[in-house]
């Protein structure tokens, strides 16, 4: 008996000594409204890492899953207190976000996820308007991740540019939608869980996505071509959006740690969602004899990108806003090719180039 007591007695020792371990801690509750599987989770789980060592473990996150806080419930969980810091999509809150997302609308100049990701850091940064979007949503923008490059999955072979007279594509977004239209196929405006069952069914022909779809919505078992003629990305993200409560309770030493976590977790994200993620999709493809994968040849990605080329610059004209996004692109495009596709060596370019200008004494206030 006495024995027993005495573990009773360790174990509760224990348990009070963790307790206090935290108990100066600050731990944020963290909303990535994704399953572990997704490349959000990943970007939390490295989040939660990067803030205990930024702030010498004063600081932690406790991550909490999508049966908690859900994608459509982020707005309200940020400004109820619910959550502390959440994956925010300013293109699925797109009527509260209308400046932010006119990034979005220059999607087909996606060629480097690394440098379409940290262009939309420094463009939600910098954009007043921008920034006032995000007061009102009730977040601090921290920082954005990008897709992969998009390509066709498709049901029926596209070799040619006049291989897509015709087909039916399903559509991410507007950029996409205008591809399609210039040549000759119909876009259709589709969730993007539906896919499977209306390729399956012949209600439309493909679609215009990630290779990581093949895998995530198991387009490996009914598409049956991959044309890997480069398309766009989907970039406009707000990986780590603080809620406006949580951020002005903040003293700078937690202000700094959050942000270089946040820094530090966004190219992790792109890292995932636009290489490791496409890697093992495209694994899977190759090893699946029923998909044959085709190279467009050099008349085909010339027509595709000569039209690409033309809709950023025609959207870019056609506001200050886009065109000082497509700037930035150009300026992180050149970035990556000086400092490499290394996450962490990114990571410390925009620490230099977009955090150390920024006042976190007014930040998001």
């Amino acid at each position: 008996m006495k024995f027993k007591l005495k573990l009773a007695g360790a174990a509760l020792a224990a348990s009070l000594m963790a307790l206090a371990s935290h108990a100066g801690a600050q731990d944020l509750r963290a909303a990535p409204a994704a399953p572990p599987v997704h490349p959000a989770h990943y970007m939390y789980e490295k989040f939660a890492k990067y803030l205990a060592e930024e702030s010498g473990g004063k600081m932690t996150a406790t991550i909490y899953g999508p049966e908690v806080i859900a994608l459509p419930q982020m707005k309200d969980a940020l400004q109820t207190g619910l959550a502390d810091v959440g994956n925010a999509l300013p293109l699925y809150f797109a009527a509260d976000f209308p400046q932010t997302g006119v990034a979005g609308d220059l999607a087909l100049m996606g060629r480097s996820p690394y440098a379409m990701g940290l262009a939309m850091t420094e463009f939600g940064v910098n954009c007043a308007v921008c920034q006032e979007e995000f007061k009102k949503f009730g977040g601090v923008f921290l920082g954005s991740g990008s897709s992969d490059v998009y390509v066709l999955l498709t049901t029926k072979p596209v070799r040619s540019i006049d291989d897509l007279k015709g087909l039916r594509l399903r559509s991410g977004g507007a950029p996409y939608s205008r591809w399609a239209e210039h040549f000759g196929a119909t876009p259709v405006n589709l969730p993007v869980g539906q896919t499977f069952e209306a390729m399956s069914q012949g209600t439309i022909d493909g679609t215009m996505a990630s290779i990581v779809d093949m895998l995530s919505y198991r387009l490996v078992d009914v598409a049956k071509y991959v044309t890997m003629v480069p398309l766009g990305t989907y970039h406009v993200t707000s990986n780590f959006t603080v809620a406006t409560s949580t951020w002005a309770k903040f003293d700078m030493d937690q202000r700094k740690a959050v942000v270089a976590a946040a820094n530090r977790a966004d190219p992790q994200m792109t890292s995932r969602w636009g290489f490791q993620l496409p890697a093992d999709a495209m694994a899977a493809v190759k090893a699946n004899d029923s998909i044959e994968i085709i190279e467009p040849d050099a008349a085909f990605l010339k027509t595709s990108n000569d039209f690409s080329m033309s809709d950023v610059a025609e959207r870019s004209a056609s506001s200050e806003l886009s065109a000082q996004f497509a700037e930035l692109v150009k300026k992180w495009t050149a970035i990556v090719d000086e400092v490499g596709e290394d996450p962490d060596a990114l990571a410390a370019r925009a620490q230099d180039e977009i955090w150390s200008k920024v006042d976190l004494s007014t930040y998001g206030q």
